[in-house]
């Protein structure tokens, strides 16, 4: 019954409807008020109970976003391309980076750290060597003596050719180009469609993969971005990984099982070394490209390495494009051999990053639930398939929303329009990550919940939508209970301190709006 809803207000705007149904009448100013309150409390963070120091961090966070809505210039309106610097000047902007914010649960492990850093300091390394293919992209590879490939028989040693240059800068800047998507240039204009951007994104990944499967350079990354993430003030990280062939200088090859031993490894490094951090965990991913009798081997694959090293191993995914790729109920057979088995093999489905509505791969939301995914990737056509948001909500399947990464490939214009805003207003399981950061010119996870917070929440979400966020992030990990108490109790401290440390310093900022 209506009457049974476990929320405040409820009771209250059930007999108010009831009221105003019954005939008609003046509204009544109250009623209003109630109906206001009940709807605030739906929202995520809407029944959190904030102490007096939190208060008064809102009242002042109310007040910096009031100013900020009413630019002309308001930056989720805007392409992050755009937005990117007046995000940065921002005061609401500059609080959510000191702001402990949990895990990031939907990172992609290629693309978490710098690519300037990867440019500045790996392609300056000795034995670089750069091709360029015939459709005008680049490659790397690390060797004494390259081999000539269909796609690149020219290599270029990266040391001879700066040696020859009175200034390297415009050729930093060209490698820069290629390794990401992020351009000074119209993005509306460059990248025209989704066909496009995809191709655009695909292309460079292939341009830096010479350089992060090269042993030494894998190591350097994954702590870099580790690193980068941890000065952003998160806590513990769900990367997606190919666990792909990684090479040494004389071409030796290793295989998946010794990248997740190195992941396991360098995690444990820069935990030790960074005791307030709380680790990562990997989840094993094959493109979603391939046939059915390499998916049956990868799933086998990921059953053993599963077994093998429980501790860092948190599940299994597809990635790439959806809606080129096949859906999952193509690969129906090779993703039910872990049930038929016995074995447990958490999913962790990307589903629903599409805007095609109808189509089969429009399915793969509700497919992933029916494979019971522990959380769904993406989901930004959840909105529009009621069977499966009802059946992630009362599974406590929560959705991993990434809000620049699904503009930036162009499934929303106006992040003020993105469909979690909507899952938002009535505290639909989720959580925020940043997918790509460093394809996107973005960092850490910062930027995207300003786009959260700003361009989802408007007026309405305040510091109890933050923590709730936050909160979330844990709760919906693959951490073990135990592992969840433990990390919530971490990022408690971390809170209060982030608090305590913040009222005064946002007094001060206010009197200078």
């Amino acid at each position: 019954m209506i009457m049974s809803l476990q929320r405040p207000y409820a009771a209250v705007a059930c007999l108010l409807l009831y009221c105003l149904t019954g005939g008609l009448s003046i509204p009544d100013p109250r009623q209003r008020e109630a109906l206001i309150e009940q709807e605030a409390s739906m929202q995520t963070g809407g029944q959190m109970v904030l102490t007096d120091a939190e208060k008064r961090l809102d009242a002042a966070l109310f007040k910096m976003k009031q100013e900020e809505v009413m630019r002309a210039d308001f930056p989720p309106a805007m392409h992050f391309f755009k937005a990117r610097p007046l995000i940065r000047s921002s005061p609401i902007f500059g609080l959510l980076q000191k702001m402990p914010k949990g895990a990031a649960l939907h990172v992609h492990d290629f693309a978490m750290g710098s690519l300037e850093w990867l440019v500045k300091n790996v392609t300056y390394q000795p034995h670089c060597y750069m091709c360029v293919t015939d459709g005008q992209s680049i490659r790397f590879i690390f060797s004494r003596r390259p081999k000539a490939l269909p796609h690149c028989s020219d290599w270029t040693l990266l040391e001879d050719l700066r040696a020859k240059l009175v200034n390297a800068t415009e050729l930093d800047h060209s490698i820069m180009a290629n390794l990401t998507i992020f351009t000074d240039q119209d993005p509306e204009v460059l990248y025209p469609s989704q066909n496009v951007i995809w191709d655009r994104f695909e292309q460079a990944f292939l341009a830096m993969w010479g350089l992060v499967t090269y042993a030494p350079v894998f190591r350097e990354y994954y702590y870099r971005g580790l690193t980068e993430f941890y000065m952003d003030n998160v806590m513990y990280l769900e990367l997606r990984a190919l666990l792909p062939e990684i090479y040494e200088l004389d071409g030796t090859t290793h295989d998946k099982p010794w990248a997740l031993k190195t992941y396991q490894d360098v995690t444990r490094q820069f935990t030790a070394e960074h005791p307030d951090f709380f680790g990562a965990r990997l989840i094993f991913t094959v493109h979603r490209g391939v046939n059915m009798s390499v998916m049956t081997e990868v799933v086998e694959e990921a059953m053993k390495l599963q077994r093998d090293f429980p501790d860092i191993m948190a599940g299994f995914d597809l990635v790439g494009r959806e809606d080129s790729g096949r859906p999952l109920w193509y690969f129906r057979d090779a993703l039910s051999l872990p049930v038929e088995r016995g074995v447990m093999l958490p999913f962790f489905f990307h589903a629903g990053e599409t805007d095609l509505e109808g189509t089969e791969v429009d399915q793969n939301l509700l497919d992933a639930l029916l494979f019971n995914t522990s959380r769904i990737g993406h989901g930004f056509a959840l909105v529009r398939h009621p069977v499966a948001k009802g059946l992630s909500r009362r599974k406590g399947v929560a959705v991993e929303v990434c809000p620049i990464s699904n503009q930036v490939m162009k499934l929303v214009k106006d992040l003020r329009n993105h469909p979690a805003a909507a899952l938002m207003s009535e505290n639909h399981p989720l959580v925020i990550s940043s997918d790509d950061p460093a394809m996107f010119g973005s960092s850490g996870l910062s930027y995207d919940f300003y786009e959260a917070f700003v361009g989802f929440g408007g007026i309405r979400s305040n510091l109890g939508s933050l923590k709730e966020l936050a909160i979330n992030s844990i709760r919906y990990s693959s951490l073990t209970l135990k592992q969840q108490e433990k990390a919530l109790a971490l990022w408690q401290r971390q809170w209060i301190r982030f608090v305590s440390e913040n009222v005064d310093y946002l007094k001060y900022t206010l009197t200078q709006l």
